[in-house]
Parts: structure tokens; C-alpha cells; sequence
């Protein structure tokens, strides 16, 4: 037990220190890297994923709320803007098949640092059309920035093709 005399001493510092590094060493057996690695990128994916499940009402079809975002709500608010989008159909078409391909290769770990550049861009435009929501987007862009660095982890298929091939473990 911790007392004020036991902290006059240092006795209680050193209590306190031990007990901390006791936490932080039971807390790091729980979040290991490759673990985390794969949190982040299933953290990332679900977002994209439910957004772009929204804009399509079948395989190959555009709903048509999807076309209305674009055409109607959604602008880029550049300087001298906000300007729409000059093509909202080629542009929810786009929008939508990423929302879709670069979530599942994230999950499954193919392609893994393409899929996070891919959604840190789409990050940045969607930062670009709805500005106010930049505490979530500078979320998602770190989670990004984090899979392009240090790559998807050991629970991937990256890694296994990696192993295959027999080349080396990237640095980063």
C-alpha cells in the first residue's frame, strides 16, 4: 500500500513505477503489433465498406441515391467553391467500386498498403466535400498512414505471398 510517508521516502515511487510497468507489460501481451496492425485495417474497411454498400442497388448498379449525392449534395469546397463534381455518375461509379475493393483487401490483406493509399485519396476528398467532419477523417486518414508504413502485419495474405516468394520483410 501506497502512503504519504512511503512517497516522502521513494519507497511509493518505486511502488508506483513497479505497478505501472507491471500494467504496461500486461497491456502490450494484449496489443501486439500484428494485432493491432490488424484491428487498423479492419478499423479502416468498415467505415468505406458500409458506405459503399449504400451506393449500389445490384451488381453493376448505381442506386439512385448514389447519383444524387454526387449531383446534388456533395461539393468540393476548394478555394473560389465549392465546385460539383463534373461527372457525378463516372464519380459515384468510382467512388462506390472503391468503397468496395479496398475494404475487402484490407480485411484479407492482399494489396494491403495499395488499398490504404487508395482510401487515404478517397479520405482526402471526402475531407474536400464535407469539411466539418474532419475529426473523423483525420481518424481514418491516420489509420491509413499507418498500414501504408508499417504495412499489414503478419496475419495477411501479403505476408504469406512474401514468405512464399521467399523475399525479404519489407523495413517499414
Amino acid at each position: 500500500m501506497i502512503t504519504e510517508r512511503g512517497l516522502a521516502d521513494g519507497n511509493g515511487l518505486q511502488s508506483l513505477g513497479l505497478l505501472a510497468d507491471k500494467a504496461s507489460r500486461v497491456v502490450q501481451k494484449f496489443a501486439s503489433p500484428s494485432f493491432v496492425q490488424l484491428v487498423m485495417r479492419l478499423a479502416l474497411a468498415v467505415p468505406f465498406w458500409r458506405s459503399g454498400i449504400l451506393k449500389w442497388s445490384g451488381f453493376g448498379r448505381l442506386s439512385d441515391t448514389a447519383v444524387t449525392l454526387f449531383t446534388d449534395e456533395l461539393m468540393l469546397h476548394l478555394p473560389g467553391g465549392p465546385y460539383h463534381f463534373p461527372t457525378p455518375t463516372v464519380t459515384a461509379f468510382l467512388s462506390g467500386s472503391g468503397e468496395i475493393l479496398f475494404p475487402i483487401l484490407l480485411i484479407i490483406g492482399l494489396g494491403t498498403r495499395f488499398a490504404a493509399l487508395g482510401l487515404l485519396f478517397m479520405t482526402l476528398i471526402v475531407g474536400l466535400t464535407v469539411p466539418d467532419g474532419w475529426p473523423v477523417h483525420l481518424t481514418w486518414g491516420a489509420m491509413a498512414l499507418g498500414i501504408i508504413a508499417w504495412g499489414p502485419g503478419p496475419i495477411s495474405i501479403d505476408h504469406l505471398v512474401r514468405g512464399l516468394l521467399r523475399l525479404p520483410e519489407s523495413t517499414a
